[in-house]
């Protein structure tokens, strides 16, 4: 018999300063299986960082031509595309194809460094990626958060990212190694 996914319920409020943009989001989140609850945080909090009216879950993890968080344009073009994880750098490059902009959140512990290492040369080519690094610690932190049913709020200025629910209060720390193909500084 196979296993179904967990539901989680979020309703989020981001505050986004740097990018003007204020609402509330209320979210239905499918923790697949095989999917650890820090992945579905990350995801979470992907969402609240490049929150807009048009961004969706997709399928994810059970989906090899979705990633975990898209946005449309109007005529129906992927306007963003955010995967989590160590992809192979040939699912960027074609996800590069398919967009306007790719966002990797990319975690894994002491797998990342060597990963990036590895991958960096090639990744750097791709004009619309950008490559953010999320500690191990982070994970842990917004795994802490998780619950089936979330009340929580993403507040970002100056390019610091806090999360707070009632008992939690965050500072998420997101290291940039790649903005639109370039190093980061």
């Amino acid at each position: 018999m196979a296993l179904s996914a967990t539901i989680y319920k979020a309703d989020l409020s981001v505050s986004d300063m740097d990018r003007g943009y204020y609402a509330a989001h209320n979210l239905t989140i499918a923790c697949h299986p095989s999917e650890t609850t820090e992945r579905m945080m990350l995801r979470l909090l992907a969402f609240a960082i490049y929150a807009s009216e048009g961004l969706k879950f997709t399928r994810g993890i059970s989906s090899e031509d979705e990633p975990d968080i898209w946005e449309h344009h109007d005529h129906g073009d992927v306007k963003l595309w955010i995967e989590l994880g160590l992809p192979d750098e040939r699912r960027l490059r074609q996800a590069c194809g398919k967009a306007d902009q790719v966002v990797l959140f990319a975690y894994g512990g002491r797998a990342l460094p060597v990963w990036w290492k590895t991958h960096a040369g090639v990744l750097r080519k791709l004009d619309k990626l950008t490559v953010l690094s999320v500690p191990e610690a982070t994970l842990a932190a917004l795994d802490a958060m998780a619950a089936r049913s979330m009340q929580l709020s993403c507040t970002i200025q100056d390019g610091v990212i806090w999360l707070a629910d009632g008992s939690h209060n965050l500072e998420i720390q997101v290291e940039t190694l790649q903005r639109d193909g370039k190093q980061a500084p």
